[in-house]
């Protein structure tokens, strides 16, 4: 089993894109988005451009691919309008049962553009699927968060390859319920992929209780299972501090002999935190921009 993040918060982008290879080709989740303001700026040139990039990489991994799936439908988790879904076969979130309002109807705006263009679309929820040798299981409805998140609900996704299984399980923020972290033990993965707590929000949309959740339950799941790495990013990577945060996960992987590491690390780079950096960013633009328009002058006098 081949597996290559695509994008994720840790290469610069919000996202969790994950290209897996057995013998077939999947995305899961193929979306890349940013965050409109952070400390009230705009995104800088350097993300956009990584935006750029990046949606491209998804955009070429998914025209490939036999299968997409679609965890939920925010817009970092699929493209909306892409041209990549005809001729593909589509297990997705139904946009009909176990879904906020927004999704729903984001949900029923993605039906009417994909239509009948799809080989086959199967809504996923709670269901197995066997394509060759490949097989893919769902999660039932699981909650994009905390118990009773208004955010509505996600699908985490496992999938088993000649003895070898992985799990993408986007957004569900830590994980911070029983139930998440119960289905996890019980698909017991070798590789881990889960966005971990928004540690940003802490004391305004998250609280301390969240975190304490979140934190014993991936414990839970580092001792209870045979999983050797865990990709934790997307939501607690936009928190420059969130290691701090995550103290007690760290020190239990270490004695374990398990990693838990970014997205970027997983492939062997340095991770870019460009959200959470952008103040930093800003001024470097500044400064290069000032350099040039100085540079400008010059040329004039």
């Amino acid at each position: 089993m081949k597996i290559i993040p695509l994008a994720f918060d840790s290469m610069g982008v919000r996202s969790t894109a994950t290209f897996v290879e057995t013998d077939l080709k999947i995305v899961i989740d193929p979306g890349v988005s940013f965050a409109p303001l952070r400390y009230g700026l705009a995104p800088t040139k350097l993300e956009l451009k990584r935006v750029e990039e990046l949606s491209k990489k998804v955009y070429e991994y998914a025209e490939e691919a036999d299968i997409l799936t679609i965890s939920h439908y925010h817009y970092d988790h699929y493209f909306p309008e892409a041209d990549f879904y005809a001729d593909k076969i589509l297990l997705i979130k139904d946009p009909k049962k176990k879904i906020n309002r927004s999704q729903k109807g984001r949900g029923k705006e993605f039906l009417n553009w994909v239509k009948n263009t799809p080989k086959l679309m199967e809504f996923a929820d709670r269901r197995n699927f066997k394509l060759r040798e490949t097989e893919i299981i769902f999660s039932p409805a699981l909650y994009h968060g905390g118990d009773g998140s208004k955010l509505g609900y996600v699908l985490a996704c496992s999938i088993k390859y000649k003895g070898k299984k992985m799990i993408h399980a986007s957004d569900i923020q830590g994980p911070q319920v029983a139930p998440t972290t119960d289905w996890i033990i019980q698909q017991n993965p070798d590789i881990l992929i889960l966005s971990g707590f928004p540690t940003l929000l802490l004391g305004y949309k998250s609280s301390k209780f969240g975190l304490y959740q979140s934190n014993k339950n991936l414990i839970k799941i580092l001792l209870e299972t045979k999983v050797n790495t865990v990709i934790l990013d997307h939501h607690l990577a936009r928190d420059l501090h969130y290691q701090n945060k995550i103290k007690e996960i760290i020190k239990e992987a270490t004695v374990l002999k398990k990693k838990v590491i970014t997205a970027a690390e997983f492939l062997g780079k340095e991770p870019e935190f460009l959200e959470a950096k952008r103040k930093e960013f800003y001024k470097q633009e500044e400064r290069i921009e000032a350099r040039a328009s100085c540079q400008r002058q010059d040329t004039r006098q």
